[in-house]
C-alpha cells in the first residue's frame, strides 16, 4: 500500500509535500520538487525549513496549519527559485489528524499556475490592442491626408521664396511633417493585423546585426556590450525582420535609459530546461530565452503597469512605442516579452520565443 500511494503521488501534476508533526518532509513527489528546486532524495527525513528557511511562505503556512489545525489556500504566490524563471503557484496546507484527534502533520499541496497566469495576461494585451488598433486606425486615417497637403504646401513655400528664413520654416515644416507620418505609420502597426513571413532564422545571426547598427549610435560609444550566446539553440521560424525591430528597440531603450553615462549591456540566449510556452492548439513549446540586461537606474515602480501602453513613455523625448510594438511582434510569434526591474541597478528585459510553432511538422 505504501508502494501504491507513492505511484499515486508521483503521478499528480501538483506538488504534494507530506510533513510530519516537527515538519520534516517523508513524502515529497516529483512536481513538488520541480517547483522547489529540489531533490526528493536529499531532502526526504530533513525539516523543509532547511531547504526553504523558516521564513519561507510555504514553511510559515505549513506551521500554522499545524497550530491552528485549519486548512488554509493562497492564491497567485510569486515562488522564486535561484537560476530559475519565477513560478506563480496556488498554496494550499491541510493537517492530518490521528485518531485521538491530535495533528501528526501537514499536506502541502502545490499548483502551477504559470501558464494560466500568462495565458490571461496575453489574452489582455491582445484585448487591449486590438482596441487601441481600431482608434489607430481611424486616426490615421484622418491625419494622413491633410499631413499630405501640409507637406506639400511647404514644399512649394520653400520653393518659391527666396528668403533664407522662410525656406528654413518650410523644412522645419516638413521634417516635422514627416515625423508625425512616421509616428502614424508605426501606429498603424496595431491596426493593420500584419501577417508574419516566417524562415529559419539564427537568433545569433540577428543580434549581431542589430549590434551592427548599434555601433554607429552615438549612445553606444561608451557602453561595452557583454554576449553571452548559447550555441546550440537552433535555428526557429520567425520573421528575421520583426525580431530584428524588437531587439532593435530594447537595445536603444537600453542605451537611452543610460544615456549619458557609461555602462553595460548584457545580451544573452538560452534554453530554459523548465519554461514552456502555451500553445494554440492546446499544447506547450519548449522555449528560447533572450534577454537583455542594463546597468541603468531601473524604472520607476509606478511606471511599470504602464510600459506597453503606447504613448507612454518616460523620457522628455521618448514616443512611448518602442515597447508596445516590440511586444506585439513578439504575440504574433507566439511568444512574451517581460520585464524584471531592479530599481537603482537597472532593468532586464526577456523575450521568450516557441522553439516549434503549431505550424511545423
Amino acid at each position: 500500500m505504501t508502494h501504491d500511494l507513492q505511484l499515486i503521488l508521483d503521478g499528480l501534476r501538483e506538488g504534494i509535500i507530506v510533513l510530519d508533526s516537527a515538519g520534516s518532509i517523508e513524502r515529497i513527489n516529483p512536481e513538488a520538487c520541480r517547483l522547489l528546486g529540489l531533490s526528493a532524495i536529499a531532502v526526504t527525513g530533513c525539516p523543509l525549513s532547511s531547504s526553504l528557511g523558516e521564513d519561507h511562505a510555504i514553511c510559515q503556512a505549513a506551521s500554522q496549519a499545524l497550530r491552528q489545525g485549519k486548512t488554509a489556500v493562497q492564491d497567485d504566490l510569486l515562488l522564486q527559485v535561484p537560476l530559475r524563471e519565477d513560478t506563480l503557484i496556488d498554496l494550499s496546507t491541510s493537517p492530518l489528524q490521528a485518531e485521538d484527534r491530535s495533528f501528526t502533520g501537514v499536506i502541502v499541496s502545490l499548483r502551477d499556475r504559470s501558464i494560466h497566469a500568462q495565458l490571461a495576461e496575453r489574452v489582455s494585451k491582445r484585448e487591449r490592442l486590438e482596441a487601441f488598433g481600431d482608434i489607430a486606425s481611424g486616426i490615421a486615417h484622418e491625419v494622413k491626408n491633410p499631413l499630405g497637403g501640409i507637406r506639400g504646401a511647404a514644399e512649394l513655400i520653400g520653393l518659391r521664396t527666396k528668403e533664407s528664413k522662410i525656406q528654413q520654416t518650410a523644412e522645419l515644416i516638413v521634417h516635422e511633417v514627416d515625423r508625425i507620418a512616421n509616428l502614424v505609420d508605426e501606429l498603424m502597426v496595431f491596426g493593420r493585423g500584419d501577417k508574419l513571413s516566417l524562415e529559419p532564422v539564427n537568433l545569433h545571426q540577428v543580434l549581431d546585426e542589430v549590434l551592427d547598427l548599434l555601433s554607429h549610435d552615438p549612445l553606444a560609444e561608451k557602453i561595452d556590450f557583454v554576449l553571452m550566446y548559447d550555441p546550440s539553440i537552433p535555428e526557429i521560424q520567425a520573421d528575421r525582420s520583426r525580431l530584428k525591430q524588437v531587439f532593435l528597440n530594447i537595445a536603444r531603450n537600453a542605451l537611452q535609459a543610460m544615456e549619458p553615462s557609461e555602462g553595460k549591456i548584457e545580451i544573452r540566449t538560452r534554453i530554459p530546461v523548465d519554461h514552456r510556452l502555451p500553445m494554440k492548439n492546446g499544447g506547450s513549446s519548449p522555449t528560447v530565452i533572450i534577454s537583455f540586461k542594463d546597468t541603468g537606474p531601473g524604472i520607476p515602480q509606478d511606471a511599470l503597469a504602464h510600459l506597453f501602453t503606447p504613448f507612454f513613455t518616460t523620457r522628455v523625448k521618448g514616443t512611448g512605442l518602442g515597447l508596445p510594438v516590440a511586444g506585439h511582434w513578439v504575440s504574433l510569434h507566439a511568444g512574451t516579452l517581460r520585464i524584471d526591474n531592479n530599481p537603482d541597478q537597472g532593468a532586464t528585459v526577456k523575450i521568450a520565443l516557441p522553439l516549434r510553432r503549431n505550424d511545423e511538422h
